[in-house]
């Protein structure tokens, strides 16, 4: 089955699209990635998700807006994949869509919202799409995310020792596959959320991120301003947990700064803490769960001086990016989401419960016909075990 995996993560910078055969044998799912596009937003949409996430007020106006807008950006996003990766012939469309809310109230998840219209994609390219893939691991009792920890769990089984797999986008993730254990997969904190953040308050939106870390690497870390933001409890909380940007924003690190007892520090020296609050937690979390190998994948593996504050702060560990596995990097989350839409239609849970804390495995998503009618796989009885990845 060709699949098409749409993506855009809590930095929502562009849409991620990737594409990819897949083919289940046995107790192993096969994956031919067939390329990736990353797909800017619109200038004016770009500056609506702004304006409209946590903790700003919006109305629904602005909602139905942002439904329609996102919708038919990730339809062009998919009409481009189908005609440049594809070569214009695939079976199914999968979108995460663009999360603008992830509601927590003390752990537990009481909903998540994701704008994008699947309508817009579906009749853009008249294939079925598979969509709104959070909600029923909410639904179960879980936290809906992160829901790459299928995809990992399957690439990691291969690997020995105490291997994870982090993604550094806006909120870093980690999947942890210990010996005899079942698969743990949780949100560590911040990534590139405050960072971004602090960077477009710094330079009045001139800049949107810290370009390879070259601010962060002329600074140094501010320790009273690192230990603040690091007594945040959800940092004790255990797993599985998750959070986001309704959590991790500007007004949350402008608390922090005012919670100092001396004049803030320059702008460099909080984007290097806010690099080493993501590097200190990635790495508490590791050592915790006696990781061995973390493969790197998203944003932030981009970033040489975050890379190298994780290295720092796990020494003896060995570090590599999803690339030396078959994953790009920059499309993995894509085709995560595609290996998910695949496994929908299968009739297969996308789930892990010891991941997301649901009271059981779950079928993902809601599916929206094409423009022929619905015609569904058999349903597979066995899940996969394993993640191949082939030329």
């Amino acid at each position: 089955m060709r699949v098409i995996g749409l993506m855009s993560g809590t930095s929502y910078d562009a849409i991620e699209a990737a594409a990819g055969d897949l083919t289940l044998d046995g107790d192993t799912l096969f994956l031919r990635p067939l390329g990736h596009l990353s797909v800017p937003y619109p200038d004016d949409l770009r500056d609506l998700i702004t304006a409209t996430l946590p903790p700003a007020a919006t109305t629904v106006q602005a909602v139905c807006a942002l439904d329609t807008g996102i919708g038919q950006a990730f339809a062009g996003a998919a009409e481009r994949a189908l005609r440049e990766l594809c070569d214009g012939a695939a079976d199914l469309v999968v979108s995460h869509g663009q999360t603008m809310y992830h509601w927590v109230e003390d752990g537990t998840v009481r909903g998540t919202l994701q704008l994008g219209r699947p309508a817009w994609i579906a009749e853009a390219t008249g294939l079925p799409v598979v969509s709104d893939l959070r909600s029923r691991d909410v639904a179960a009792g879980g936290q809906g995310a992160p829901l790459v920890g299928m995809t990992d769990t399957l690439l990691l089984r291969a690997l020995p020792g105490t291997p994870a797999a982090l993604n550094l986008g806006g909120i870093a993730n980690v999947t942890v596959l210990a010996p005899g254990a079942e698969p743990l997969a949780f949100d560590t904190g911040p990534a590139n959320a405050l960072l971004d953040a602090a960077v477009r308050y710094f330079t009045d939106g001139a800049a949107a991120y810290d370009e390879d870390g070259r601010r962060a690497a002329a600074g140094h870390t501010h320790p009273e301003l690192l230990r603040i933001l690091l007594d945040d409890p959800y940092y004790r909380r255990p797993a599985p947990k998750s959070t986001g940007k309704e959590h991790f924003h500007l007004p949350y690190l402008q608390r922090a700064l005012d919670a100092l007892p001396t004049p803030a520090p320059a702008p460099d020296d909080v984007l290097a803490t806010l690099t080493r609050l993501t590097a200190v937690t990635v790495a508490g979390a590791c050592r915790t769960h006696g990781v061995t190998e973390l493969v790197v994948s998203g944003g932030g593996a981009r970033n040489p001086v975050l890379m190298g504050m994780i290295a720092e702060e796990l020494p003896g560990v060995l570090l590599r990016p999803s690339d030396e596995l078959g994953l790009l990097s920059d499309a993995k989350e894509a085709l995560a989401f595609a290996i998910l839409g695949f496994l929908t239609v299968h009739g297969l849970p996308g789930t892990l419960p010891s991941g997301t804390g649901a009271r059981r495995a779950t079928l993902l998503g809601s599916i929206t016909p094409g423009l022929t009618p619905l015609r569904l796989p058999e349903p597979v009885a066995q899940p996969p075990r394993l993640l191949r990845v082939t030329p």
